[in-house]
């Protein structure tokens, strides 16, 4: 790299560090303003911060990958994460889920569940799959890191430990995350949350530079001449219809291994995991986190959807400017020869590194870095409030010392990122991981957390039950069927954790009555509650009764849309498709309008 990419870099780093040790001691005055920032950080810059944290590079890298693969339908690849998690939070999920005024997921369940076996069963079962969902989230930005950093740093810092060579991409990846973890363990979520806002102001920055170098080096010509039949098209067919024989036939073979050669049936197995997925809410990390941050519910309403705002537009820019790129400059340079395996999680990092201009790479590469960064931080703040909250305090010591809980949280972040990265030397490839973790993982996760909040019946030990049984079965399931892709082992763990949910339910006693009272009184969730409903309303005859799931599915319908669109819209803009373009800007103002009278106008705390 030239030493001025190399000073922007460095520069970059120090200032981070700088601005996280600022703020860490508003961070350190107790166990609320450590995990939660007192609750009183403004919605929109917690959005800010929440749309930064998803802001990864790993997840970038393979969104580059697969545009370039498979053209603008690879948008529709998004559902696997899910994607409309934000949109079904904004809607409703996002209120009920603060109405808890609680300080993690875990601790939510108390008031869902009570205190009983099955409450403390359920409560422990979440905090372990909290704890392996972060140790996951941190071995995926690990390996990404470390490819993104090897391509454009020139060092070998390989080395031989134990009997094991560590490549050069390990030691990367160590060294950035170590920096990272200076400043999110000393200051808590006020030093992720500053720092996420500079970083993304940097991000913002880099997406628009990046854009302007694209569309200035790459003429609607060049992408017309390079891509196959269908590349620019949103619509689908059973069967793909991207041909690059060709052009580049690697890239069909990359197709038949990836096995989305049957487009319709991954749709549908991806519109299923969407929905269900979308509907249980948020997994235990930091999205959660910075929902039960918020103020209000109403905030928290509006701070899931400025996420969608804030994070789509310049990270599909900037995602589409790198692929036109890598498209028109980077294929010729593969048909010459000049590679023999591509790995195409690395075209990100290798365009850059080639045709950026000098200085432009260095911003860029500081918001890259900013991505990961905030990715990871989001992440070792949110893993340790599980062990310190719902472990330490909870089971061990619930009358230590404010400090000795900020101690307590140190110690587990270093735990939490060690295991990360041991596991993260285990894992070859992005896709790999990614694909677990938002597949197989998640699969173990929808229905107990979905059945909690629509069917009263449901209690703590069937919650036990049907986490523990989909988490198993997300370990063994991709064991016993290796050649299986983890999308199509959803519906198997899926099924595997509602069984487990159903019998563990139906074996057991109800939950106690008043706790149940109360979740429907205070959280006041639509779904199967109708026998609760009767009982509260003898005592509390005013009390009405939450008939807005229509309303809700639909909304929910036009977010998706309205998400949509703003994905689309810098795709068709960098492409050139202004047709197209010009659509999905007029789909998008006509569903704000939907959501402002149908939605906004209705939140209530």
């Amino acid at each position: 790299m030239n030493i001025v990419d190399i000073a922007i870099i460095i520069s970059y780093l120090i200032l981070m560090l700088f601005l996280g040790f600022w703020v860490s001691k508003r961070g350190s005055k107790n166990v609320e303003s450590y995990f939660l920032g007192g609750k009183n950080i403004p919605w929109y810059i917690l959005g800010v911060s929440n749309a930064s944290g998803m802001f990864d590079i790993t997840g970038t890298m393979w969104m580059v990958s697969i545009l370039f693969i498979y053209g603008v339908n690879s948008i529709l690849f998004t559902w696997i994460w899910p994607v409309w998690n934000q949109v079904f939070l904004m809607i409703f999920l996002a209120i009920w889920l603060r109405r808890s005024n609680v300080l993690t997921g875990a601790e939510w369940l108390k008031t869902r569940f009570g205190t009983g076996r099955g409450a403390t069963m359920s409560h422990v079962i979440v905090v372990i799959f909290a704890i392996v969902s972060c140790i996951g989230f941190i071995s995926y930005g690990f390996v990404g890191i470390g490819k993104f950093s090897t391509i454009f740093f020139p060092w070998d810092l390989s080395f031989d430990m134990l009997g094991y060579h560590i490549k050069s991409e390990k030691t990367y990846a160590l060294l950035v995350m170590s920096l990272t973890v200076i400043y999110v363990i000393k200051g808590g979520l006020y030093s992720v949350v500053i720092t996420e806002l500079a970083q993304f102001i940097i991000m913002c920055g880099a997406c628009i530079f990046i854009t302007f170098v694209a569309m200035n080096k790459v003429s609607y010509d060049q992408v017309e001449a390079i891509v196959p039949s269908g590349w620019k098209s949103i619509s689908f067919d059973w069967i793909l219809n991207i041909d690059w024989n060709n052009i580049l036939p690697i890239i069909d073979d990359k197709i038949n291994e990836d096995g989305y050669s049957f487009f319709g049936v991954l749709m549908m197995l991806m519109l299923f995991k969407g929905i269900s997925v979308s509907i249980a809410g948020p997994v235990p990390s930091y999205d959660m986190q910075r929902v039960l941050a918020t103020s209000t519910p109403r905030a928290a309403a509006k701070m899931s959807a400025f996420v969608s705002v804030v994070l789509m537009f310049p990270r599909y820019l900037l995602i589409t400017s790198l692929t036109v790129l890598a498209l028109v400059y980077y294929i010729p340079v593969i048909k010459s020869g000049g590679f023999d395996n591509i790995d195409f999680e690395k075209i990100l990092p290798y365009v850059i590194n080639n045709f950026v201009p000098v200085g432009l790479s260095g911003l860029i590469l500081a918001g890259l870095i900013s991505a990961f960064m905030s990715t990871f931080a989001a992440n070792v703040n949110a893993g340790p409030a599980y062990i310190v909250n719902d472990i330490y305090k909870r089971f061990i010591n619930d009358k230590a010392s404010d400090k000795k809980y900020i101690n307590m949280s140190y110690l587990s972040s270093i735990i939490i990122v060690v295991l990360g990265i041991l596991l993260g030397f285990f894992m070859g490839s992005i896709d790999s991981i990614m694909r677990w973790i938002f597949s197989a993982l998640f699969g173990g996760y929808a229905a107990s957390n979905l059945l909690k909040w629509i069917w009263w019946r449901f209690n703590g030990y069937g919650y036990f039950w049907g986490m523990l049984s989909g988490l198993l079965a997300s370990l063994i399931i991709p064991l016993i069927l290796p050649d299986l892709l983890p999308l199509r082992d959803f519906p198997i763990i899926f099924l595997f954790s509602l069984l487990g949910c159903i019998i563990g339910t139906l074996l057991t006693k109800p939950d106690d009555e008043e706790v149940l009272k109360s979740f429907y009184k205070s959280v006041r969730p639509w779904g199967f509650w109708n026998s609760i409903y009767k009982k509260l309303k003898i005592k509390e005859p005013n009390i009405s009764k939450n008939k807005n799931f229509y309303r809700d599915m639909f909304n929910c319908l036009v977010g998706i849309g309205w998400q949509f669109c703003l994905m689309v819209i810098p795709v068709f803009l960098v492409i050139r498709e202004y047709a197209n373009m010009l659509w999905a800007i007029i789909i998008f103002l006509a569903l704000s309008i939907v959501l402002k009278y149908n939605w906004f106008n209705k939140i209530k705390d």
